[in-house]
């Protein structure tokens, strides 16, 4: 192994499920038009645009509870996993899937000593760029490494278009200057090359930057968006998804009945004349942990005694229906389920998407005067909050 020095130089209505097949179409075209009534409203740190949330970032925005030297912190060793195992082969998985340059050359950014690259994967070279010596001479997927600060210096000490793939596996969440990384990286792939940043919900919080810790899971997704479009020199974004899965059994967890580690994959091409002999998958398989469509039913069929909602057991919150001139609810009150992190809203965003109607999702919820279920349309996760009754 070599030590490299850094010197070294819409219109459609439609919805998914059978639970949106009771929705009033008045009403749900009613509260679509009121809520974008209101999206010009400043709601926190995000806004609307007219594909996807944008943020305004403020002077703070990547600033840090810990602001120590990012070298003093990493110096120490940790020889550990930061993921369950099956998040760890969903984390393979991905890689294998997306790399299809036959011998590519990697470079694995903001690496430790597990670079996660599966062994069916016949690398050129693959170099490391981190901040702890040991960690990065134990890898033994490398075949170089530079010990480099970015947070410090986002310049990456490589000529232009030399690599075929950057991988950035959790560890996003502590760029204090991501543009300037994103803009890097940019450069110094090949055209066509791929730049995948694997995230997950875990974190070292006096180190994890402020937006980010302030974000639920989803606006993190919408924030590593905007890294990749600011500048236009990505292909679109392309996500991948992994969550609600059963946490395996051998883990220390598993007996809290706490989930496996979710793992989200966002991921684009530089653009430019491509030189891969097949095309890359436009979108990774995406899972979303849901139950069997007994079981769903069966939950269902519970909700006017437990009030949980079906998709992922949380009890639902109380919830005051607003009366306007475009609404025609006839209650008062009914039950949803604000869950941020619901696969029924999670997985709206992409369903509504692919329906012509971006920046949409849906909240399950419980109509008890008519003892049924229905779907409440959402253009942000603020939205339908303010209603709620204590």
């Amino acid at each position: 192994m070599t030590k490299l020095h850094a010197g070294d130089k819409a219109p459609d209505f439609r919805l998914s499920n059978q639970d949106e097949k009771d929705v009033n179409l008045a009403e749900y075209k009613g509260r679509m038009n009121e809520m974008k009534e209101g999206q010009a409203e400043k709601r926190n740190a995000v806004t609307e645009s007219s594909s996807r949330p944008s943020f305004a970032f403020s002077e703070d925005s990547f600033s840090r509870l810990d602001e120590s030297d990012d070298s003093i912190f990493y110096s120490r060793d940790r020889f550990v996993q930061h993921l369950d195992s099956l998040a760890l082969s969903t984390v393979e998985k991905i890689i294998q899937e997306l790399v299809i340059e036959k011998t590519p050359a990697i470079l694995d950014l903001m690496a430790s000593w597990d670079s996660h690259i599966p062994p069916t994967i016949q690398a050129e070279t693959v170099v490391g760029l981190g901040l702890n010596r040991n960690e990065l001479a134990r890898n033994e997927a490398l075949t170089d490494w530079v010990y480099h600060d970015l947070n410090k210096d986002p310049s990456l000490p490589f000529p232009d278009n030399t690599f075929d793939v950057v991988l950035n596996v959790v560890s996003v969440d502590y760029m204090t200057k991501p543009f300037d990384v994103f803009r890097e990286v940019n450069r110094i792939l090949k055209p066509g090359g791929l730049f995948l940043v694997i995230f997950s919900s875990r974190l070292f919080e006096q180190k994890a930057v402020k937006i980010w810790r302030q974000s639920s899971e989803r606006e993190r997704i919408l924030l590593v968006e905007e890294f990749f479009t600011r500048d236009g020199t990505f292909t679109r974004p392309q996500l991948f998804t992994s969550k609600g899965k059963p946490r395996p059994k051998d883990d220390k967890y598993a007996h809290l009945g706490i989930p496996s580690d979710p793992i989200y994959a966002v991921y684009a091409e530089k653009k430019g004349d491509k030189r891969q002999e097949r095309p890359r998958p436009t979108s990774a398989e995406s899972y979303e942990y849901t139950p069997d469509p007994e079981e769903l039913q069966r939950r269902k069929a519970a909700v006017k005694h437990t009030l949980r909602c079906p998709h992922c057991e949380q009890s639902m919150l109380k919830w005051a229906v607003p009366q306007s001139p475009f609404t025609q609810w006839d209650v008062d009150f009914m039950y949803v389920c604000f869950n941020d992190e619901c696969p029924y809203l999670v997985q709206g965003w992409e369903v509504m998407k692919q329906q012509g109607n971006s920046g949409i999702s849906y909240r399950f919820t419980y109509n008890s005067y008519r003892d049924n279920c229905l779907s409440v349309p959402v253009p942000h996760l603020h939205a339908l909050k303010e209603g709620i009754i204590d």
